[in-house]
Parts: structure tokens; sequence; C-alpha cells
């Protein structure tokens, strides 16, 4: 039972040409494949209580041999007993589970091995694998900043003479970014790879993602990010496909391993440029998130049920293009179409979909935590619509005190304090 995740993703190359810590593999097994491989499930089991454990920060494993060894026991025994095999074990002590990867053998469905698996007194559930997909797609003193439509409907330059972003943490969860780019070198405070394999190529919807986010403003060259200041988060959990329209592709078990990563080392937001379905594992890792105070954004699939998930779940800033006819009141609307980003080989193109509406967002939550850190955020809107006031959201605007004239005036009331 496979499900696909949708990144609103389009592009058309733009003809420019032109220190991160070092990329940390921590998965364990290639997922980055469009080849035949048996089908799975995922099942979770309950970790030991906290206090027979050898540690309980994140990592790829805990403890001592012997209770590594003792989980290894149980779970090629669950294995055995339905005739599957572990094809991966992953800790994740923020649920209290230990999730495993099984390989079903031939003739036995998904949805037989759930009902199968969802009986036995050891497991706490079972769920499928799902996959899921970009919602992106590449479209017909910085070069390109008078072409980005944030510059001139958020007015960027504005809302970066108060705020950039600096230091706030955003976690891209996406594909293979490049950190070498020229508008994004230096912009990364982490590079996690939770897919595995060999070392990817930069691919381009996780590069773009990140570039509306925080590519680096007034270098002379390419784009302004949103918050160019932020540091970001490079947390590889999806890959490019290699069919003929290169759709990015995700999974339930890289998407989990990155969001608990990003949860366990202070990320203050997520991007999920992202859309699939319902899931319970990545459904309960989102809630810890929120109970955290992460700001949690993704983006909305107009052609899927509710929006698509994480979209539809309540709590989560859910974002749309905003060039789009109608959407539903709970969804905001922001810059989608004609952006130009960052792409893989030094270069720029122009991209449209949710999955770039989404990241501008995660931008403009960058900018308001910088100046209100601990608050709770508040997303300003125009006057009959869902389309997000960028200058509104920041500060307190009238109409006899337009963008300049607020952000003025909080800069005055700052220096004051």
């Amino acid at each position: 039972m496979i499900w696909r995740w949708f990144f609103a993703l389009s592009a058309v190359p733009l003809l420019f040409a032109t220190g991160t810590a070092p990329a940390k593999n921590v998965a364990t097994r290639v997922d980055a494949t469009d080849a035949v491989r048996p089908a799975q499930v995922l099942v979770m089991l309950r970790l030991p209580p906290l206090h027979l454990r050898g540690g309980a920060t994140y990592s790829g494993s805990y403890g001592d041999a012997a209770s590594q060894a003792a989980r290894r026991r149980i779970a090629n025994g669950i294995a055995r007993k339905y005739g599957m095999r572990v094809a991966e074990s992953w800790p994740m002590p923020l649920l209290g589970v230990d999730c495993l990867a099984l390989d079903l053998p031939p003739g036995l469905s998904v949805d037989g091995a759930i009902a199968l698996l969802s009986r036995d007194k050891a497991v706490l559930w079972a769920q499928p694998v799902q996959t899921y997909e970009g919602r992106g797609a590449p479209a017909t003193s910085d070069p390109l900043y008078l072409a980005q439509p944030s510059a001139s409907a958020w007015r960027l330059s504005t809302l970066h003479s108060y705020a950039t972003g600096r230091g706030v943490r955003v976690a891209v969860i996406d594909s293979k970014i490049e950190l070498t780019h020229p508008d994004l070198a230096g912009q990364f405070s982490v590079d996690a790879d939770f897919v595995g394999g060999r070392v990817p190529l930069a691919e381009r919807h996780g590069t773009g993602v990140a570039g509306v986010i925080a590519a680096k403003a007034d270098n002379g060259i390419g784009v302004a990010g949103v918050a160019p200041a932020a540091r970001l988060m490079a947390l590889r959990a999806c890959w490019e496909s290699t069919s003929g329209t290169r759709p990015t592709l995700c999974s339930t078990l890289s998407l989990a391993k990155a969001i608990e990563y990003a949860i366990d080392h202070d990320a203050q937001i997520i991007n999920l440029s992202l859309s699939g379905p319902p899931d319970p594992l990545l459904d309960k890792l989102i809630d810890v998130a929120l109970t955290r105070g992460i700001s949690v954004v993704a983006a909305y699939d107009g052609a899927a049920l509710k929006g698509g998930f994480p979209a539809s779940k309540p709590g989560v800033i859910a974002v749309t293009d905003e060039s789009l006819p109608a959407w539903p009141a709970t969804v905001y609307g922001a810059p989608g179409r004609d952006i130009p980003t960052t792409e893989p080989g030094g270069k720029w193109y122009i991209v449209n979909g949710s999955s770039y509406a989404a990241a501008h967002v995660a931008g403009l939550i960058a900018l308001a935590r910088e100046r209100r850190s601990g608050a709770r955020m508040r997303i300003a809107l125009k006057p009959n619509g869902r389309i997000i006031d960028a200058c509104a959201t920041l500060v307190s605007t009238s109409p006899s005190c337009d963008c300049e004239c607020a952000i003025r005036r909080a800069q005055q009331a700052r220096g004051k304090s």
C-alpha cells in the first residue's frame, strides 16, 4: 500500500551561473531508489522504561551492547514469527517507541501484514510505509530581487530593515540541498541525511525551498531569502525519482527520522513543503513539535482530501499559492507563482507551487520569531481574504500608518526600550 506525498514543484532555469557542517549520513539503508524491493510495513514496539535505558537522547542507537542485542532479538523474533525480515530498526525516544521496517514475504499483502501484526501483544501499532511528493513544479544589490513577488507584495526590503530572522533555527525537511550554492553557502548549521545510500548530488526541490527561505541578501547575486539571517537545518528525508517528471519523493520513515531530529535539536520552525495521506507516526511526532512550541508549516494540496496531510492537521500552518481562485478558510495564501530561487549547479530558476508558498511563510515566521521570541505566532491577513499581510504580521499597521510607517515606529519604540 504505497501512497504519494506531492511536492508542488515546477521550474524553468534562468541562464545565470556563478562553511557548513560536514554531511552526516545517519541512515542505514537506501530508500532513494525506484528499483523494485519487497513490500514493507512499519511496526512500533514500546521502548523499555527510561531508567532501564542506557541513554535517552536522540541517536541511531542507544544503550549498551547488551540492550541493543536484546532489542534486535525481540525485533527478529517478531519478524520470524510472521515470515518477515527486519530491514531497519530506528529508536524514537520522543514517542517512546522502537520503529521497525519489516520486509514482507511474497504473497502477503501490506493490509494482511498489518492485520496480523496488530493482533500481536508486543506491537503498539503497525502501519504502511507511505510515500510522499513535493507540492511544487518547474515553470515556464541581488539581480533577481525585483523579479521576486515578495519584493513588492511583501515589501521585503522594508521588512529586512526590521528583522532578518537572525539566529532563528529553521528545519528544511526536503530533498538534498546544494549547501555550496553561492546564494546559500554559510546559511546552514546542520546537514543530515535520513535517506541513506550513496552520497547524492544536490536536488532541485530542496535547494529551491531553501533559497526562498534564506538565500543571502545584498550579496550582489541571485535572490534574497525571506529570512536571510536564519540558520537552516538541511535535513534530507526526500529524493528525486528517476521518472521523466522527476517528482520528489519521501517515505514515512525518512520523514519521521528527520522530524524527530529537528525536534531533538531545537528547531524553532519545521518546513514541510510536501503533502500526502494521514499517517499515525508522523501525526504523533508533529503533536510533540507543536506541544514544544515549534511552528510547523506545510504545503496545501488542492487535489487531495482536506488539502492533504500534514496541512490538514490542526495546529499546522497550511499554505497555498495565493494566485489560486479559492481555498479553505483554514489555509493561508502566500506567493507561489513565478518565484525565482536557487537551483543546483550555482544557478537560479523560476518555480511555482504551494511548496514555495509554504517556504515564504516559514521565512516570515522566522522574522516574527526574531522580534517576538517565545510569543504566540499570529499571522495577519489582508482584508476580504486569506492572503497574508506580511508587514502586519510583524508590526501593527493601520490605514493611517502603512508598512514603512509601522516599521519606523516599531524601530523607534525598540530604541527607547
